[in-house]
């Protein structure tokens, strides 16, 4: 049997960790257009960057999250004309999601009500630190998708 980590460091790190999500995700979502939520804006901004088509289970799966949980961001996004859903052509059980030039839109509308907080994180940190933390974050959530 394992014995619980009592190793202060580590236990501080994901204090930490929880602490950081927590406000970012309330400055993010203070900031966002009306109407939109954290995770409308992470689904577009994904679309973005990567273009293309995405299923709701690859989206799950891109995002950590149930599949319950896409479903019920995709019918929002839906409702608001930010995406195209259609049928899979192959699999006629499957949906196809795309982002819409309304999405497109709205996503670029998003970037620039959020740009405050970035730019108030990049002058707390600079550059220089910024740049340093990447790495480390990135390898510190490669960690955590490992069983």
């Amino acid at each position: 049997m394992t014995m619980p980590s009592n190793d202060p460091q580590v236990i501080t790190l994901f204090s930490e960790i929880s602490i950081i999500e927590q406000l970012a995700h309330t400055r993010l979502t203070k900031a966002l257009p009306e109407g939109m939520e954290l995770s409308h804006f992470a689904v577009l901004n994904h679309f973005a960057h990567m273009g293309g088509e995405k299923t709701p289970a690859q989206l799950a799966r891109i995002f950590h999250v149930t599949k319950g949980a896409m479903t019920n961001t995709i019918s929002r996004l839906g409702k608001a004309g930010y995406i195209h859903v259609r049928p899979d052509w192959d699999d006629a059980r499957k949906k196809i999601v795309s982002i819409s030039p309304a999405g497109q839109a709205a996503r670029d509308q998003a970037v620039l009500a959020i740009e405050p907080v970035f730019e108030d994180v990049r002058a707390a940190l600079g550059e220089d630190k910024l740049r340093q933390l990447l790495p480390v974050f990135r390898e510190l959530r490669q960690v955590l998708l490992e069983p």
